[in-house]
């Protein structure tokens, strides 16, 4: 599902947003599979802390969102998925405009597939 914002935060917000190199790497990173913050601290080479504070930037303005990795053992923990889609930038008669395009994440993985045997081994390979 895509969703288009028409009522953006300030563009000087989003532009320090994505203007700062670990939470656009943290938004590409998630943008390929969902990841925890430790990953995404090995992956991006950066300390969780770093990590946890873009990511709450992040999902202030709606462009990553938290889901739960559920374990069997009952370890469950964090993951983080990008929501951001694309980001423009317009200037028109005078002012900026910005629009954000956004991406629901399935709600399970399997979701989207059609087949319920197809469904189900997606699920059962991500449990």
């Amino acid at each position: 599902m895509v969703q288009y914002v028409s009522e953006d935060p300030a563009v000087g917000d989003i532009l320090d947003l994505l203007s700062d190199e670990y939470a656009r790497d943290i938004l590409a990173a998630t943008s390929v599979k969902p990841m925890s913050a430790k990953q995404l601290a090995d992956q991006c080479e950066m300390s969780q802390p770093t990590v946890y504070r873009r990511v709450e930037w992040l999902q202030e303005y709606g462009l990553i969102e938290e889901q739960t990795q559920i374990e069997t053992g009952g370890n469950d923990y964090s993951v983080f998925a990008a929501t951001l889609s694309e980001f423009s930038l317009a200037l028109a008669d005078g002012d900026f405009e910005t629009e954000i395009e956004r991406t629901e994440p399935p709600a399970f993985p399997g979701q989207d597939e059609q087949d319920t045997a197809d469904r189900f081994t997606k699920m059962w390979e991500n449990l």
